[in-house]
């Protein structure tokens, strides 16, 4: 997605955080004879980490202009208007140029100016395709800790993007941009607000952006990066062999890195192997000019992984949201976690992959850098990796080149499994100590355990948007459907038990749609109809009630089709309850009774006393005092038939608040004492203190205060000695 780990000076992890087995600093490049007990790793060695002050080459005049234009005054002040929109500036150039390095530079040297810090989204998907932007901005809400209703549209989501940022002094860094239509949508009406934005091409129908256009790095700046791998002394010695690698690499900070890497893992090999190395790779003839440096040093090093390894690489392509790390790729290549482990910081060590950020994946928080990942024991013990994006196509074209369609397909399914595991173990962490869930996990292997619910949800945390984008890709597969159903159901028990219904909404929404999106392409009815019921209660808790309504008749059609009783009972109650909130007491009342009918031919007595009192409630918002008291009294009767002495108390003091309704107190009181009665029996100490207070109510109306206090004080003191 992004060439960050790539650009100018951006140097590969250190060992410090490696695991043993993948150490291999200062030990030179390890042999077959060395390896054989090892992880299917590439031989290389991992450059010592750069200090803070020598991470970035180069660029130093395009970095001042980008400086200088922040302050320049834009197009609104020379006209004499006040900026309405957000400065944006763009840094265009090739994926591999080094663009998102800058943007990084440049924001760590403002970040001090902008107090409400840096929000990140990258727009691109891994696999080249835009991200939406209906996705983009709810990830920023977020990120700016504002709620978003789930569903919402992309309008109104963007429309609260630039509420939330008004009066706000924000960096906005929006990398990967495939176009304006991406950005515009997400540019702030802040003017005390900066946009930073990373692209392959300019930003037209954007007014007043300020571009600054990337080309290749100078010589000095290209051995500089080569020095940081290769070490001062190789350069020293061959100053000019340094150069021509540097022109042999374009100039291209990601090139460099590689060609770099690839030399730090040969401490033998002069900077004349490592030319006369690029210069054998061949290349297609057809060829652009501009792409024949990054490919030349990236087959290089790709030529130089051993099998097992390379297949990794290209396999690590399918990871969802672009995010792998030890588990994914085990998964993918059908090796043991330890030898992926190993695997992945040798990448991360030739410059194949940089580290993820915490919660990176299209929005990180305020601040100006990337903090490492935080390593605990336990399933969670495995940092993510991210390929850079300008290495990602050439990876997926070699993935297509060498692994046929099955192998891919079974490669993702296995992917896919682990997750389900994880996310089951991942859950069980919300349940008691002592439950069945607990237990059950408690006999996996401990690289699929978690230590603490804590571990569990920050796992969650840090990997949501990659388990989403894991089931959009099961459901886009279209040959996985048993495995996806089983993926989308254990993610959506997961999201509620660490982040309960109202915080994980949106990613239900979401989840319910891909369900709803199987279920109509397999023609799974049951399925369907579950869908539509639960994206309709979210549109209708957002508010969308036409929409809800939509989709509750659309549940019951496919209910309906499969005679699903459940679900049919459900749509209808859902439609007279919609009904019930747009003020349409008949058609409520008519849905109401429909689904009462199919109570009653099921013998469900208790649900349909229940439903009485629905239409009950109806009748009397509609100023129907004789059908509601018909209603009432009947739920009263079968509450009374099936023992439920609460019910019949709380129906019989309904009866009575709907006889007070249509002015007859004196009747109202006698069935209130009826109900207290009944409620006294019952032992339902709220409920009977409620109908105390009613009664007091009632008497004070009818000219009784004396009475009235005697009632309220017992029904008080009833209160006190049954809190809620």
């Amino acid at each position: 997605m992004t060439d960050q780990a790539v650009g100018e000076g951006h140097l590969p992890t250190g060992t410090t955080d490696r695991p043993a087995a993948a150490t291999t600093a200062a030990r030179g490049p390890r042999t077959p004879e060395t390896r054989r007990d090892a992880a299917p790793g590439p031989a290389a060695t991992a450059a010592a980490p750069a200090s803070p002050d020598t991470r970035f080459a180069g660029r130093r005049r395009e970095l001042q202009a980008l400086r200088a234009d922040i302050e320049r005054a834009g197009l609104d002040t020379l006209s004499g208007r006040k900026g309405s929109r957000s400065r944006v500036l763009l840094i265009a150039g090739r994926p591999g140029s080094g663009r998102t390095a800058l943007a990084g530079e440049l924001l760590a040297g403002l970040v001090g100016d902008y107090p409400d810090g840096v929000l990140r989204a990258v727009l691109t998907g891994p696999g080249g395709e835009p991200v939406s932007t209906e996705r983009t901005a709810r990830e920023l809400l977020a990120g700016l800790g504002v709620d978003a209703p789930p569903g919402a549209a992309e309008d109104e989501l963007t429309a609260s993007l630039r509420d939330a940022l008004a009066g706000r002094h924000t960096l906005l860094f929006l990398d990967d941009a495939p176009g304006a239509e991406q950005v515009d949508p997400l540019l702030p009406d802040a003017p005390d607000c900066l946009v930073v934005v990373v692209s392959q091409g300019p930003l037209t129908g954007i007014p007043d952006v300020r571009p600054c256009a990337l080309g290749g790095l100078d010589s000095a700046a290209g051995v500089a990066i080569l020095a940081r791998y290769a070490g001062p002394t190789r350069i020293t010695v061959d100053p000019r062999t340094a150069d021509s690698v540097a022109e042999e690499c374009g100039g291209q900070p990601a090139a460099l890195v590689l060609a770099g890497s690839w030399l730090a893992a040969r401490p033998k090999a002069s900077l004349s192997d490592l030319y006369r190395a690029l210069s054998e790779v061949v290349l297609p003839q057809d060829l652009p000019t501009g792409a024949r440096p990054l490919l030349r040093a990236f087959l290089l090093t790709y030529g130089a992984l051993p099998a097992p390894a390379a297949r990794i690489l290209r396999l690590i392509t399918l990871a969802p949201g672009g995010l792998v790390d030890a588990h994914i790729a085990s998964a993918l290549a059908g090796c043991s976690v330890a030898a992926a482990s190993t695997t992945l910081h040798d990448f991360a060590a030739l410059g194949l992959l940089r580290p993820a950020a915490e919660g990176d994946g299209t929005v990180q928080g305020s601040g100006s850098g990337e903090e490492p990942a935080v390593r605990t024991p336990g399933a969670a013990a495995h940092p993510q990796f991210r390929l850079p994006g300008c290495l990602d196509p050439l990876a997926r074209s070699l993935l297509q080149e060498h692994e046929r369609p099955a192998e891919i397909q079974l490669a993702r399914a296995r992917m896919l499994e682990r997750t389900v595991r994880l996310l089951q173990s991942c859950r069980a962490m919300g349940e008691p100590v002592d439950s069945p869930a607990r237990q059950k996990v408690a006999g996996l292997p401990r690289s699929l355990r978690f230590t603490s619910a804590a571990e569990a949800a920050g796992w969650l945390r840090s990997r949501r948007t990659a388990l989403l984008d894991a089931a959009r890709i099961a459901v886009a597969d279209g040959e996985l459907d048993t495995l996806d159903r089983r993926l989308m159901a254990a993610l959506t028990r997961t999201l509620l038990a660490h982040q309960g219904a109202q915080a994980a909404a949106p990613d239900l929404y979401t989840l319910h749609g891909l369900v709803l999106e199987v279920a109509e392409r397999r023609g799974l009815a049951h399925e369907k109809a579950a869908a539509l019921l639960n994206l309709a209660d979210l549109d209708g808790q957002s508010g969308r009630t036409v929409d809800a309504l939509a989709r509750y008749r659309g549940a019951l059609e496919a209910a309906r089709s499969v005679k699903d009783p459940a679900a049919t009972g459900r749509a209808l109650e859902s439609l007279g309850g919609t009904y019930t909130e747009l003020g349409d007491w008949q058609r409520a009342a008519d849905w109401y009774g429909r689904a009462l009918e199919l109570r009653l031919a099921r013998d469900e007595s208790a649900d349909a006393a229940r439903l009485r009192g629905r239409i009950a409630a109806v009748h009397s918002y509609a100023g129907r005092w004789g059908e509601a008291l018909r209603e009432w009294r009947s739920a009263a009767r079968t509450y009374r038939r099936l023992g439920d002495a609460q019910g019949q108390a709380r129906a019989t003091g309904e009866v009575a608040r709907v006889q007070e309704y249509a002015g007859r107190p004196e009747e109202a009181l006698r069935t209130c004492l009826s109900a207290l009665e009944i409620a006294r029996g019952a032992g339902a100490g709220r409920l009977e203190a409620a109908l105390q207070l009613r009664i007091a109510d009632t008497l004070e109306r009818l000219g009784d205060p004396a009475a009235a206090r005697l009632h309220r004080a017992l029904g008080e003191g009833l209160l006190e000695d049954h809190p809620q």
